[in-house]
């Protein structure tokens, strides 16, 4: 039996990557392979969500192991077999390469190729450039300038500058301006 799955990104439109891989090969394996088609390093903390038809995550597969508890069901790439996880047609996974930001691929188990098996993993459909594996957070805020504070940053289009005294105080009388204030020490 092989997995085929289909890998798409939000951010570049005409990214794709398909990925053959046996049922049997660890998420660790299937990583692996999504490293290679895409270009990426292996140097960045990296985990597959197993989703609802809704793209809502429902069990996370760690690169390392993350939860001590004994309790909770944990899941790392090395020890669980995609088979363990994932056994149906159009089973979504989200595969998040980049965990300070949340960007992530969608994966969609395409297909199911029954009497054929491989070993490992290959990719067999490469089109369009993948993201940048890192967003660069300093060229980001350089590029956007300065933070804009119009009347809209603060939540409420009904925000009015002129409502507030110059210590920025809305509605306090004067005379409480002039109670001396102690400071507590603990």
């Amino acid at each position: 039996m092989i997995y085929r799955f289909t890998i798409i990104s939000d951010e570049v439109d005409d990214f794709v990557r398909e990925i053959q891989i046996d049922p049997e090969a660890t998420f660790y394996d299937f990583h692996q392979a999504i490293v290679k088609s895409v270009g990426y390093t292996d140097d960045q903390m990296t985990s597959f969500f197993i989703c609802d038809d809704d793209w809502e995550k429902e069990k996370e597969v760690t690169l390392e192991e993350m939860d001590d508890n004994p309790e909770m069901d944990s899941w790392v790439m090395k020890d669980t077999q995609l088979s363990e996880l994932v056994e149906d047609e159009k089973q979504k996974l989200l595969y998040a390469f980049d965990y300070l930001t949340e960007r992530c691929f969608f994966i969609e188990l395409s297909e199911i190729i029954t009497g054929k098996d491989m070993t490992g993993a290959k990719c067999t459909k490469k089109a369009g450039e993948a993201p940048k594996q890192t967003v660069d957070f300093e060229k980001m805020a350089a590029a956007s300038g300065s933070l804009d504070l119009d009347e809209n940053f603060y939540g409420d289009q009904d925000f009015d500058m002129e409502d507030f005294d110059k210590e920025g105080f809305v509605g306090l009388d004067d005379a409480a301006g002039d109670v001396a204030f102690e400071e507590e020490k603990f």
